[in-house]
């Protein structure tokens, strides 16, 4: 197949093929893992492939770029250890001193700890705003300041939709980039590149990767300007992704389509057993006709998603009771998995937007819906409620 027809295949196929082509000496048909630090030159300056260092480029890191890219559809893509070493290279990138961003009100704990007690030492500012109230991000742009506009949708853990195509008007309108964190999406659900983002951000630890294996992150991005100035600093940062975690987060992405469905599938069935259950106050799921994102949700994403948040009555006590009761539920941090996870975000997650303007209910609990069988999930979550 080539680069051509797969550019226009459907989303599946790209996950499978995009970015390797079967070794021409093997005729292997996934990409070998590349456990080299460097690579034999012919000649000063002579290199095979463009590679000279594994830091610069791996093939096995080459691969999954290649494959992000073509899922994110992108001008190329970009692999790190992790998803907050892959936002840190960004910001180096695209921020200086006395420049300001714009981040969601309710951001993940770990983007608002980068921007708060790290990029803030170096005269980097920061105001949040509600990603789904358009006029509230406009007004929080300093003119002349604002280089970033940052969003996650849906967020995490509150669920909230960010409609991507106006923010990013309103973005480029003050001349700044739409950054997305696609992460609870995937690029399965959601392109955010289509819809006007400058660049898409992923931990890849999560649906990407898919199996709670490995930790990895991601860069997607539209223009080839800006991707060869943060190709510049990946290598000198150097937080790259290792060809194991590569390989990993590549097998992943292959079954990826297939996964999503189950997710969205279970947790559409969770949400419909915890919005009919006596122990639960308000359920936040993006496919519900009353949660105030549905219809921009409904018009940019395929489908909504695996990640179910709910609060509980009876507060913290019965959250953190419920949490420690699942069984199924494997109480941990993290999600995308294809097992079920359950996690306090006030106590986990979001421990590190505690007293601030960020911070989350004390009865909320977020789940993430794996792929078991549904109706142990729904029994499961039963005898937790109590």
């Amino acid at each position: 197949m080539t680069q051509e027809h797969r550019s226009k295949s459907g989303f599946e196929t790209r996950a499978i093929h995009a970015g390797y082509e079967p070794d021409p000496l093997t005729g292997a048909v996934i990409p070998p893992i590349y456990a080299t630090s460097t690579y034999k030159q012919d000649g000063v300056g002579g290199m095979r492939g463009g590679y000279e260092y594994s830091r610069s480029g791996n093939p096995t890191r080459t691969a999954l770029e290649g494959n992000l890219a073509a899922l994110e559809e992108g001008e190329r893509g970009f692999a790190f250890a992790s998803g907050l070493a892959a936002e840190d290279t960004l910001l180096r990138t695209i921020l200086k001193p006395g420049d300001h961003a714009v981040i969601p009100d309710d951001a993940y704990g770990g983007t608002f700890r980068q921007f708060d007690k790290v990029h803030k030492l170096w005269g980097i500012a920061h105001s949040p705003a509600a990603v789904s109230d358009v006029d509230a991000v406009r007004a929080a742009i300093q003119p002349g300041k604002t280089k970033v506009v940052w969003i996650e949708t849906p967020t995490n853990p509150l669920l909230n939709i960010g409609d991507i195509e106006a923010l990013a008007g309103v973005a480029h309108e003050a001349g700044a980039l739409l950054v997305v964190d696609n992460t609870f999406a995937s690029p399965y659900l959601q392109q955010p590149i289509p819809l006007g983002a400058d660049v898409v951000v992923h931990s890849t630890t999560k649906y990407c990767g898919g199996h709670s294996d490995v930790v990895g992150g991601a860069l997607v991005v539209r223009e080839l300007e800006l991707s060869e100035q943060i190709a510049f600093h990946q290598n000198s940062i150097g937080g790259i992704a290792g060809p194991f975690d590569a390989w990993l987060v590549l097998r992943g992405l292959k079954t990826l389509g297939v996964r999503m469905d189950r997710h969205c599938d279970n947790a559409e069935k969770v949400v419909e057993f915890l919005t009919s259950h006596s122990a639960v106050s308000q359920v936040i799921y993006p496919g519900l006709e009353e949660h105030p994102g549905h219809v921009i949700a409904g018009k940019q994403m395929k489908r909504y998603g695996g990640i179910v948040s709910f609060r509980v009555t009876g507060g913290e006590a019965h959250a953190l009771d419920v949490c420690a009761k699942a069984e199924v539920f494997t109480l941990g941090e993290s999600l995308g998995g294809v097992e079920s996870l359950i996690e306090h975000p006030g106590r986990m997650t979001h421990a590190s937007v505690a007293g601030t303007d960020l911070e989350v209910p004390s009865d909320l609990i977020r789940l993430s819906v794996g792929i078991e069988t549904a109706e142990d999930l729904l029994a499961d979550l039963d005898r937790a409620l109590g």
